[in-house]
This record gives C-alpha cells, sequence and structure tokens, in this order.
C-alpha cells in the first residue's frame, strides 16, 4: 500500500488538485483579519469575506475572488511559510511544518463534514462584512482563539 500523496510530496510538488485538496473547508483563512502595526501580530474576527459563505464554509466565487477581493491571499508552496496567520489546524501550514494532516481532515476522514463536527470549522459562528457599517467595526468581533490548534480532541468511535 502506497502512502498518500500529502506524506510524500512537499507542497510545491503537488500537483493542482491535490494541493486544493489540502484545503480542509474550515474557512478561518477567509476571516477579516487586524495587523497591530507596532508588534506585526495579526488578530482574526468572526467577520467573513463578502464572498464566503458562512453556512457552507466554502467561497461563493472561487476562480474569480482576486477580481472581487483584490486583497484576497492567494496561498501557493511558496507564501505559506510567510503567513504566520494561519490558523495552526490548517492543512497547508500542518504540512509545511511536517506535522500531516489531523484526524478530521477530509483527506484521512474520507468525510468532509468531520472538520465541522470536529468544532474546527467557522460554520455558523460568523457574520459578512457586508453586515458591518464600518469596515473596522470588525475589531469588535473578535476571534484570537481561532488562531490556536483546533480539533484536538478525537471524539470516541461512537459519537462519530
Amino acid at each position: 500500500m502506497t502512502a498518500p500523496f500529502w506524506q510524500t510530496k512537499r507542497l510545491d510538488q503537488m500537483t493542482r488538485e491535490e494541493w486544493e485538496s489540502l484545503c480542509d473547508g474550515c474557512g478561518l483563512c477567509c476571516l477579516i483579519r487586524f495587523e497591530d502595526e507596532d508588534t506585526g501580530d495579526v488578530f482574526p474576527t468572526k467577520v467573513h469575506c463578502k464572498l464566503f459563505d458562512g453556512q457552507l464554509c466554502a467561497c461563493t466565487d472561487y476562480p474569480n475572488r482576486k477580481e472581487h477581493v483584490p486583497d484576497c491571499i492567494k496561498l501557493t508552496p511558496w507564501n505559506i511559510q510567510a503567513l504566520g496567520w494561519m490558523p495552526k489546524s490548517c492543512g497547508y501550514r500542518r504540512i509545511h511544518e511536517g506535522r500531516g494532516l489531523a484526524w478530521w481532515h477530509p483527506l484521512v476522514s474520507g468525510d468532509p463534514e468531520t472538520v465541522h463536527t470536529a468544532n474546527v470549522s467557522v460554520r455558523g459562528q460568523t457574520i459578512s462584512e457586508e453586515e458591518l457599517d464600518q469596515p473596522e467595526d470588525a475589531i469588535d468581533h473578535d476571534a484570537s482563539d481561532w488562531i490556536e490548534e483546533r480539533g484536538l480532541e478525537q471524539p470516541s468511535s461512537g459519537s462519530r
């Protein structure tokens, strides 16, 4: 039996399809973030991009997102290391750091719902930036705890 591609390939060796499949669908990278100008620390909020569907945990126009949201950051094998704001649970970050994918990742579990049942995703926990009066109002919806590793506890076999 051969090991899965994410265990045998570096990020820059993956096909486009393999790369895209590393996205676990958590939605954490689609949150509005603020950077402290003095420290460089980045703080996520519970406010998501206008293109993000908070129930599906997906971009509503992924292929054309840069046209609608010019500051949307496209993850690549060459910029993942510089994106320290990526959540520690992110599949791209975990592979880059040599930690492998978490038990709840759809490629491991075989089920795209495990990212949600493991309480890793932001499904149903965010609001759209379009609901705010002013863009800076997003700061009132702090989600600093969402940058930490999530989904560490695997449920017992009977609770899945």
